[in-house]
C-alpha cells in the first residue's frame, strides 16, 4: 500500500539513503556538510521555516520524497524530490509534484523554484511538462548546474 505522508522524526536516514541511491545512479554525490545537511534536521530546515517535507511509502519503506524550502515570503524551493527507480514510470513523480504545488499554495507561495543537474533528464522532462522554465539564478548548489521556476497560482490538478 502506498502512502504519501508528512515527514516524521526518524525518517532522516531512510530519506538520505533514498537520495544517495538516486544520485548515485547518475554519478552524482551527496554532500552532508553542505547541499544535504538539511536532511539531518528536516524539522529545522523545513517544518519550522514555513516549509514542508513529505515522503512516499510503500509497505513502510520510503520510496520517494520532496521538500519545500522557504526562499522568501512568496517563493518556495522544491528540494529533494526523488523516487526509487523501481517505482518510476508509474505516475508517482507527477503525484509528488502535484502534491508539492498544493502544499506550496497552502504555505502562501506564488512561485516555485528548483535546482537540478542536467544528467537528471527524466526529472527535467517532468518539470518542463508541468510548466517549469530554465532561469539563471544568483548561485547554484554544488551538484546542480541548472535552475528552473514557475508560478503556481494558476495550476489545476
Amino acid at each position: 500500500m502506498r502512502i504519501l505522508r508528512h515527514y516524521k522524526i526518524g525518517d532522516e536516514s531512510s530519506v538520505f539513503a533514498l537520495i544517495k541511491g538516486v544520485l548515485g545512479e547518475y554519478g552524482l554525490q551527496t554532500n552532508p556538510e553542505a547541499t544535504d545537511k538539511d536532511l539531518f534536521d528536516i524539522e529545522k530546515f523545513y517544518i519550522k521555516q514555513k516549509g514542508v517535507f513529505k515522503v512516499l511509502e510503500e509497505n513502510n519503506q520510503i520510496i520517494g520524497s520532496y521538500g519545500i524550502y522557504q526562499l522568501s515570503d512568496t517563493i518556495g524551493e522544491l528540494r529533494k524530490m526523488d523516487l526509487n527507480k523501481t517505482f518510476r514510470g508509474q505516475g508517482l513523480g507527477k503525484l509528488l509534484l502535484a502534491d508539492a504545488f498544493i502544499e506550496a499554495r497552502k504555505l502562501g507561495y506564488q512561485e516555485m523554484v528548483l535546482e537540478t543537474n542536467r544528467v537528471l533528464k527524466e526529472a527535467i522532462g517532468l518539470y518542463q511538462k508541468h510548466g517549469f522554465e530554465f532561469f539563471q539564478p544568483d548561485h547554484l548548489s554544488d551538484r546542480c548546474d541548472v535552475a528552473m521556476k514557475r508560478g503556481i497560482l494558476d495550476i489545476e490538478y
